[in-house]
């Protein structure tokens, strides 16, 4: 177990062998790698150990640079733990240069059935039992979808929690995805309205772009090929409490003299649009809303499904009536598994889990609503991603839930406050406010 040292922090890096399935536990094995950040001076201490179950899905944890943030505000009191999610990181990796070690897409799709929220509770509780011991109970933070692992973890593992921290991340119990989508784009339509009310000169120069990218093939530095469409899914940087004005200075740069996209722009729109670092966010990203007792069909590409109910996302009508480009959000559409070279190899297989029916169940009401575990959780009250009506009833439905609503944060609020969100939690939790 390499252990090293950053300002302020020491770290230790760990591996752990879980089952692929965990109803064969004697069946494949695979790694799943976790980082312990603990204050320097307090190594040895006997500290409360905090998981932290990151967005997502298919991101890594985060990579620490000493202590700061959130994390800082962690370390007073406890010994984090930073998980990277089976598939993610340093973990067993799943992509498209391993993926197809496995067989065709239908061998690919199968293994990749055994990466939703359920499976990484429980590869929790076995990393659980191994450092703390059986009956050694810790605490978990979990943001945005981290929350909805935390949900699972609190359905059907109740038993290791000692507190539950969520933010950004209550989830719809039952919703579908087709219900998240159908609710999701009137809030990207409200958020992309904002945009243009604080920069009205980029109502033009977004025209200007996608009428552009009708009337010519664009490729990115990296190979990828900019549509009309792949421009538009921009717009998810507008849920972050900066993204706006990254949007903003991101087409400013669009075009040089002339009406020639210039290579900056280009650049910064590959960094934004790319899944080469977590291309399981693409390619599991509906899948984690399905629920036998939801739906028990497919998820079916619902954001692209439910999109044709939102005709004004259409750009070849908004630059025929003269009208904004409506940009859209967190959607994962089956164009950008032709776009984007990191995704285009697991095309069949993004489509086979598409395809996919009787999902398990991820979440327990009937556990939630006798739930005996602390639990707080910050809601924000303009949150683009996760809906805030989905948000407050399950908040009403888990027994004890105490939630902070504010629109003082966006989603990732929990980053960006330099640890503020996380201090009311941890306080609300100690019942001091």
């Amino acid at each position: 177990m390499p252990t090293y040292r950053q300002p302020g922090t020491v770290l230790t890096d760990y591996r752990f062998t879980v089952p692929l399935d965990h109803a064969d536990p004697g069946g494949e094995q695979i790694e799943v790698y976790a980082r312990e950040v603990v204050a320097v001076g307090r190594e040895h201490d006997e500290l409360p150990w905090l998981l932290f179950l990151q967005g997502g899905p298919g991101n890594r944890s985060p990579r620490p640079e000493g202590r700061g943030g959130w994390l800082g505000r962690a370390l007073d009191g406890y010994r984090v733990l930073l998980l990277d999610q089976r598939g993610t990181g340093r973990s067993t990796p799943a992509n498209r240069q391993t993926l197809p070690r496995r067989g065709d897409a239908a061998a690919q799709a199968d293994y990749l059935a055994h990466f939703r929220a359920d499976s990484i509770v429980r590869d929790a509780e076995l990393i659980r039992r191994e450092l703390l011991g059986e009956d050694e109970k810790w605490s978990v933070l979990g943001q945005s979808y981290g929350g909805f692992c935390t949900l699972t973890y609190l359905s059907y593992a109740p038993q290791g929690l000692r507190e539950a921290f969520v933010t950004g991340g209550l989830a719809g119990l039952r919703s579908t995805a087709t219900d998240v989508y159908r609710a999701a784009y009137p809030r990207v339509q409200r958020k992309v309205e904002a945009h243009y009310a604080r920069y009205p000169e980029d109502v033009e120069t977004v025209r200007a772009v996608v009428r552009h990218l009708r009337e010519r093939e664009v490729r990115l530095p990296g190979g990828g090929l900019l549509t009309a469409e792949a421009f538009q899914a921009l717009g998810n940087m507008l849920g972050t409490s900066n993204g706006s004005h990254t949007l903003h200075y991101l087409v400013e740069d669009a075009f040089l003299a002339g009406d020639e996209l210039s290579d900056t722009f280009l650049a910064q729109v590959q960094g934004h649009l790319s899944y080469a670092s977590a291309p399981l966010y693409a390619v599991l990203h509906e899948s984690i809303y399905g629920q036998r007792s939801a739906s028990p069909a497919a998820t079916g590409w619902a954001a692209e499904a439910v999109r044709a109910e939102f005709p004004r996302f259409d750009v070849d009508a908004a630059l025929a009536e003269d009208r904004p480009v409506l940009l859209t959000g967190e959607m994962i559409y089956p164009w950008m598994f032709t776009t984007d070279p990191a995704l285009a190899p697991l095309r069949e297989v993004a489509d086979l889990l598409a395809r996919r029916e009787d999902w398990p169940d991820l979440y327990d009401p009937a556990q939630l609503a006798r739930n005996e575990v602390p639990v707080v959780a910050a809601v924000y009250h303009d949150d683009m991603y996760v809906d805030t009506a989905d948000s407050l009833a399950t908040a009403g439905a888990v027994r004890g839930l105490r939630t902070w609503i504010t629109n003082e944060y966006e989603h990732e609020g929990l980053r960006s406050s330099g640890g503020r969100v996380l201090d009311r939690l941890i306080r609300m939790a100690r019942e001091e406010i």
